[in-house]
């Protein structure tokens, strides 16, 4: 399965580099008013979490986070074009997407 396939994948990749989406930055200045949101982040795990939340991934904000976690769907991430997963991860957000919307 190209999730299962995937998910292994990014596992072994973690830490990895990515970029929040500009509606999960707003998102999380609204649930954590006081915090400064870099939109660069450390992915520091991954998981799945069924067909309904799909691959999910725990961030570190870095230190403006004071140790609040946030885990969140990778369709909510950009990472760089340069992964060696960028077009696998790409391909998923993609799909995830558009499976979400005939919902």
């Amino acid at each position: 399965m190209q999730v299962e396939r995937l998910l292994g994948r990014l596992t072994e990749a973690v830490p990895f580099a990515a970029r929040l989406s500009p509606a999960l930055a707003a998102m999380i200045r609204g649930k954590a008013p006081g915090l400064t949101v870099s939109p660069e982040c450390q992915v520091t795990w991954v998981g799945y979490a069924g067909d309904e939340g799909g691959i999910v991934c725990r961030l570190d904000l870095g230190a403006a986070s004071s140790g609040e976690q946030f885990v969140v769907s990778l369709t909510h991430l950009v990472v760089r074009p340069g992964m060696l997963m960028a077009r696998e991860i790409s391909a998923y957000q993609k799909h995830r997407n558009k499976r979400l919307r005939r919902v």
